[in-house]
């Protein structure tokens, strides 16, 4: 009575096996073919084209390597420079210096995060947009338009973003008095080696030739801006903390934020494919690296402006925002899903963490308003 039952798994059974035979066979064919091919070529032939599958397998070890290791990533990593202890403004005299007769003025801690994240960036990790490989695609499709090997670069450009916003604000208004006095040299060279393009390798088409490859440029900035902190260290150099700064400041990074939580917004309402819009992820980790950076500048400006904060009350406000910054980079999923905002099956990611920067631009414009008082 059960033999009829048992014919029918067996037989299914045995067409699923073959059918995955066939599809391994399918897969494997091409390597066959290739080895075949390759067993029939002359030794010098096999030598060269040996070589460039060791060249060739090498790369692809180093660049799956950098874009899967991050060294060094800790969405704690504000904890590091002890913030709450320090309390004279950038630029100020230290007392402690003065009282020995030395001339110490304060370091600034905005000068100084910006520097450690480009470090972050490109010495203690692989800049990943300017790898020849990243370059060349999947296939030549853009690795952005895959799951694959593209959340890190999109991480790092994040970071870059709000970098290169911070130096143009340094250049133009926290660096010289009242934006009227000379331009520092050394800020100057920092925020133009930050503009330059994020995806440069050693050799280009347009222009055709040898160029200068991104990380070059942005290690560059990191030397101009830490030389820029010896001389503030010095006293030779200027650092206006004033209010009228500080309001300017936190306007461009809530317009900036702004903008990425737009985006969000439309990639999430248009293409809403769950797992599978592969270009969600991208969004996401710029997002992540974006606030990921501003939570430190955010906490070094705190420093910087103390005095005014202090004059303003503004411990409780600043205090929350940063709240919101640091809740917001402990979304770290596995994988990055757009799903319907009104689905029950799948997560969107992208709302959650349009929903975190909403609110930390929600206070700044807070803090903004106080500040304008």
């Amino acid at each position: 009575m059960l033999e009829p039952v048992i014919n029918f798994f067996s037989r299914l059974f045995y067409y699923i096996g073959r059918g995955i035979g066939f599809l391994i066979g399918l897969i494997l064919w091409p390597f066959i073919w290739i080895g075949k091919w390759y067993g029939q070529r002359g030794l010098i032939l096999k030598a060269v084209l040996g070589v460039l599958v060791l060249v060739w397998l090498g790369l692809y070890g180093y660049f799956f390597y950098n874009t899967q290791v991050w060294t060094n990533f800790n969405p704690d990593y504000v904890n590091v420079y002890d913030f709450k202890s320090r309390n004279v403004p950038a630029g100020e005299p230290i007392a402690q210096a003065a009282a020995t007769g030395a001339k110490t003025c304060a370091r600034s801690a905005i000068v100084e995060v910006t520097a450690d994240l480009t470090d972050f960036n490109v010495n203690q990790n692989g800049w990943i947009s300017s790898m020849l490989l990243y370059k060349l695609g999947f296939f030549g499709k853009d690795w952005d338009d895959t799951p694959f090997m593209d959340n890190k670069a999109s991480f790092q450009r994040g970071i870059n973003n709000a970098v290169r916003r911070t130096a143009v604000e340094l250049v133009d208004t926290l660096g010289r008095i009242r934006g009227t006095s000379q331009i520092d040299a050394d800020l100057q060279k920092a925020r133009g080696n930050l503009q330059f393009a994020e995806d440069s390798w050693y050799f280009g088409l347009n222009p055709f030739g040898p160029k200068t490859p991104t990380p070059s440029y942005y290690r560059s900035a990191v030397r101009d801006l830490r030389t820029f902190n010896a001389k503030l260290e010095s006293c030779n150099a200027i650092f206006d903390a004033r209010a009228d700064n500080l309001i300017q400041f936190i306007d461009r990074i809530a317009n900036d934020i702004g903008g990425t939580s737009a985006i969000l917004k439309d990639r999430s309402e248009n293409n809403n494919y769950g797992w599978f819009d592969f270009r969600a992820d991208d969004r996401f980790w710029f997002a992540y690296g974006q606030l990921y950076a501003y939570y430190g500048l955010m906490n070094a400006a705190q420093v910087d402006f103390n005095q005014v904060l202090q004059e303003k009350h503004l411990a409780p406000l600043w205090d929350g925002m940063d709240g919101q910054l640091r809740s917001a980079l402990n979304i770290k999923p596995w994988i990055i899903a757009n799903g319907s905002e009104g689905g029950w099956l799948l997560p969107n990611h992208l709302t959650t963490m349009g929903f975190y920067i909403l609110r930390v631009r929600s206070n700044l414009i807070d803090i903004k308003q106080v500040l304008q008082q």
